[in-house]
């Protein structure tokens, strides 16, 4: 069982940037795909982006496609989500997990809160 730990949210005004971190231990990594889900309140838990492991290709939401990228950092078993551009509405707790097609499949970290105000 694949365990995250998310960190690096925050309140930022609108326009700006913030970079997540998801610290992953557990089972092995490398044939797995790791990614990212936000939840706003009031809101569904959605996809927000995800990468391979073994060849770090790289999946977007439309929401955040050309503002969000993400990767990973194979010696530190770390997932990044460097956010820029932020806006009001990517407003949301962030959460990072194992993904298969573009559905969690794994245990759920903490999240971490980040706020945009406009």
């Amino acid at each position: 069982q694949v365990q995250p730990v998310e960190s690096g949210g925050g309140l930022v005004q609108a326009g700006g940037s913030l970079r997540l971190s998801c610290a992953a231990s557990g089972r092995t990594l490398w044939n797995y795909a790791m990614g990212w889900f936000r939840q706003a309140p009031g809101k569904e838990r959605e996809f927000v982006a995800a990468i391979t492991w073994k060849f770090g290709s790289t999946d977007y939401a439309d929401s955040v496609k050309g503002r969000f990228t993400i990767s990973r950092d194979s010696a530190r078993n770390t997932v990044y989500l460097q956010m820029n551009s932020l806006k009001p509405e990517d407003t949301a707790v962030y959460y990072c997990n194992v993904v298969v097609g573009r559905r969690p499949s794994g245990s759920w970290g903490q999240g971490t809160q980040v706020t945009v105000s406009s």
